[in-house]
């Protein structure tokens, strides 16, 4: 009988450091969820075919955000064969080619996507003319990368948008192969505040 009194004792005086301990768990695990709502957002791509601006077009619909498309001075051939040949010799030689136009008032951003198809493994040189302007200064921005592909290199391809933004705060990156890809759970994820759609 003693030993059954000592237990429920032992109980009673422990139960309320355990639902302490749940609760300080539950709030550590609140703090460390990314948080992106209510901020200025900015969606910046470069497409050659369509799917990447589609991806683009889609998380402005969802984040309420502003679309600024990345295009280079001298347009790059709109036949497959030839583009490749274009991009090949720029990743080659490390051309940054000119951009033709700047985002304006970029300073009022704090969070950025930047999106690109996947050309030879990495992002297209036309993206590390935009990440490297010295029109930008991306340090304590939050960056959010994401690409469209065909087969593979996704992780690298955002790995490069996140090394060329080294002063910048980062969250997930995304990549699909597919234009019309579901993005609610990527955005809520990383906390974007998804709007009517």
């Amino acid at each position: 009988m003693k030993n059954i009194v000592l237990i429920l004792f032992m109980l009673i005086a422990t139960y309320p450091l355990l639902a302490c301990e749940r609760k300080n768990d539950s709030s550590i695990e609140e703090n460390t969820i990314p948080e992106v709502r209510n901020r200025k957002i900015l969606i910046a791509y470069f497409s050659w075919g369509g799917t990447t601006q589609q991806v683009a077009e889609n998380i402005a619909r969802y984040s309420g955000g502003t679309l600024f498309r990345i295009e280079t001075v001298n347009p790059y051939p709109t036949e497959y064969t030839p583009c490749t040949e274009v991009a090949k010799e720029e990743l080659d030689k490390g051309i940054r080619p000119k951009l033709k136009a700047i985002v304006k008032d970029f300073d009022q951003y704090d969070t950025i996507f930047v999106g690109c198809p996947v050309w030879w493994h990495t992002a297209p040189m036309a993206v590390w003319s935009f990440l490297e302007s010295d029109a930008y200064d991306f340090s304590g921005k939050t960056v959010i990368p994401f690409c469209t592909y065909q087969a593979t290199y996704r992780d690298e391809t955002l790995a490069k948008i996140v090394e060329l933004t080294p002063n910048s705060k980062h969250l997930k990156g995304f990549g699909t192969t597919n234009k019309n890809t579901n993005l609610d759970s990527w955005l809520k994820e990383i906390g974007v505040q998804t709007v009517d759609k």
